[in-house]
């Protein structure tokens, strides 16, 4: 039997969850979780809902039969084949924390992906993913080429069918154009320190001023810098005790572990955009397992 997520985004409105129960029933379906969100202030709902399917139904089938409901609720639907793993693309500079964490998750199956290839400014890690049997794009950026350096990136993210791109610490701002293009397929990772400190070192700032806190923010990546649709966050404390280096150290740890769980739901479709926000459903204590391993 085939496992599928269903999510749907709709204005709110009653009678929602029982067309699509009534729908699967109907379609010989048995729900194995669900997760509905209904917005106050936006007047919007959201759900999603993975089931099998008992009498062989497939995805054509299961599309052709919703088409009626989701026109009557004005729905945005999407339907995955929770078998198919996606296309996930990576991007890195020249810290590899969040890249080598990566690598490890998606080889030991906690991250069931499909990685189509790395891509870097740098050589840095060049023998670490070709040792992998991952291709490798060395592709470099600077003022001048920017816009051509992002073609090249474009070309591979459209010739590997490429689904999800990760910048796992990839040091460079994309153009409003290749945002608007990949919107809601990209993913960043940065630090967020509190207080907030920017530029050069933000570490070393940090630990100047006896920060306590050091946290990391995974987000959809926009226009505007930093500031996408969060997905996932986290913090790790800190003491006067502590050096400058253990922040740097703490720091990356907190960080490749967000970028990981943020990966993790959206390739599981846990995440749905609200606005400027997100709906990161959490995965049922009965079905983390199987998502864990794929």
């Amino acid at each position: 039997m085939t496992t599928f997520v269903l999510t749907v985004t709709c204005p709110s409105t009653r009678g929602i969850v029982a067309a699509i129960s009534g729908f699967l029933a109907d379609m010989a379906c048995n729900i194995v979780d669900s997760s509905q969100f209904d917005d106050l202030n936006s007047r919007r709902f959201f759900m999603r809902i993975s089931f099998l399917s008992e009498e062989g139904k497939t995805e054509e089938d299961l599309r052709e039969a919703l088409k009626p409901i989701a026109d009557r609720f004005s729905m945005e639907t999407e339907l995955y084949n929770q078998e198919t793993r996606m296309k996930v693309l990576l991007m890195v500079s020249r810290f590899g924390h969040c890249l080598n964490d990566l690598l490890y998750r998606s080889r030991i199956g906690a991250l069931p992906i499909d990685l189509v290839g790395v891509v870097s400014n740098h050589l840095d890690y060049q023998k670490v993913v070709v040792n992998q049997d991952i291709p490798f794009h060395h592709i470099p950026v600077t003022k001048e080429n920017k816009p051509q350096a992002e073609a090249r990136i474009m070309d591979i993210v459209d010739s590997t069918g490429t689904e999800l791109v990760v910048l796992a610490r990839y040091m460079q701002v994309l153009s409003d154009q290749m945002c608007q293009r990949m919107s809601g397929r990209i993913i960043n990772i940065h630090h967020s320190f509190l207080p907030s400190f920017k530029g050069a070192n933000p570490y070393k700032q940090a630990y100047q001023r006896g920060v306590k806190l050091i946290g990391a923010t995974a987000h959809y990546v926009t226009a505007d810098l930093d500031e996408g649709p969060i997905i996932e966050q986290d913090t790790v404390r800190v003491t006067h005790a502590q050096s400058a280096e253990d922040y740097v150290s703490l720091g990356r740890d907190v960080e490749a572990q967000v970028l990981a769980r943020a990966v993790h739901a959206h390739i599981h479709h846990r995440v749905l955009i609200n606005g400027s926000r997100t709906v990161v459903f959490p995965p049922s204590p009965g079905s983390y397992a199987s998502e864990r391993m794929g």
